[in-house]
């Protein structure tokens, strides 16, 4: 990956699309709710869906040729680029799992990497300077190859799980040495860190190499650490949680997917970008897989977005409203 340009004090950066790398997956789930078979997933779907919302995204992935191609038209209607995603002979990258009645927890019945076991990703030319980057939860050495391969983006952010930080700690390492963002949630922060400490264990990252740091707490919402400090946002209160499986990827849709649409990783952006988020994420425990996103409107978005700040506001005596 190239240096990038220093930006100015302001936090304005250039506008443009964005890059996704990681899982496209089929998904057997089970919740309380219900059983599917078959569902459109995987990272770098859920993410898309979210962040087409509000800019343009180009996907980078890997099916076989088993995958139900027309079940991603939605995405296309979106105007996601999908000229990056390879279609292998062999079966798709399938996983499956069991939701607690809790939902908070969650069994994994079973993992087929299929052709996703080869992956190597290539980044094709035309996509190679997208201005921001997001890089799923995958092998961190595939994340370091992306890396290699894009040009200087404003914004490099990427997710991690438990799997990675117990596997392979020296090349995440490297990963997040370079990059920008990163999103995880609040069980990884705590075992990539050591610490059990929510806010020690997010300074311990912060100066790993990422800038920002995002770590997501599931239904209790989001916490953003930066240059400024600590920022807080509760999740949406849902009456009924159908299945929660792409919701940390729909959360870093909404949050990438702001930025890029305004432009901009100052302070006050980041932070609306996590409301953003958590409202992304909140609707895609709607519905079974993408199902929520194929009909999700800009304006049920802005609406949520909203009724954060009806959550979050009161009254101080002697003070004006928070």
């Amino acid at each position: 990956m190239k240096v990038r340009a220093p930006g100015n004090g302001a936090g304005r950066t250039r506008e443009g699309s964005i890059l996704v790398v990681g899982s496209v997956a089929l998904d057997e789930i089970s919740t309380p709710a219900g059983h599917e078979e078959d569902v459109v997933g995987g990272t770098a779907v859920n993410f898309s869906a979210a962040a087409s919302l509000f800019a343009p995204v180009q996907l980078v992935g890997v099916i076989g040729d088993d995958y139900p191609t027309d079940q991603l038209d939605f995405l296309r209607r979106r105007g996601v680029d999908l000229s990056g995603l390879a279609q292998r002979p062999g079966r798709s990258f399938r996983w499956g799992g069991r939701y607690h009645r809790d939902m908070n927890t969650r069994d994994t019945t079973f993992t087929e990497l299929g052709v996703f076991a080869d992956f190597h990703p290539t980044i094709p030319d035309a996509l190679r300077s997208a201005p921001w980057a997001f890089l799923g939860a995958i092998d961190p050495a595939l994340q370091l190859e992306v890396l290699d391969q894009i040009e200087s983006p404003v914004l490099a952010a990427c997710d991690t799980m438990n799997y990675w930080i117990d596997g392979t700690p020296e090349r995440l390492a490297e990963v997040i040495a370079k990059i920008d963002l990163i999103t995880l949630n609040d069980e990884e922060a705590k075992q990539l860190s050591g610490e059990h400490n929510l806010a020690r264990a997010a300074r311990w990252i912060q100066s790993r190499g990422p800038r920002h740091v995002v770590i997501k707490k599931g239904e209790h919402g989001a916490v953003l650490l930066t240059s400024d400090g600590f920022f807080i946002t509760p999740g949406f209160p849902l009456d009924d949680v159908v299945d929660p499986t792409g919701a940390g990827d729909a959360f870093a849709g909404g949050l990438i997917g702001y930025l890029a649409r305004c432009g901009s990783t100052a302070g006050p952006a980041l932070r609306r970008a996590v409301v953003y988020g958590c409202a992304l994420g909140s609707f895609a425990c709607e519905a079974f897989g993408a199902r929520r996103m194929v009909t999700l409107t800009m304006a049920e978005v802005e609406d949520r977005v909203r009724s954060f700040g009806t959550l979050t506001r009161f009254d101080v005596p002697g003070m004006k409203g928070i």
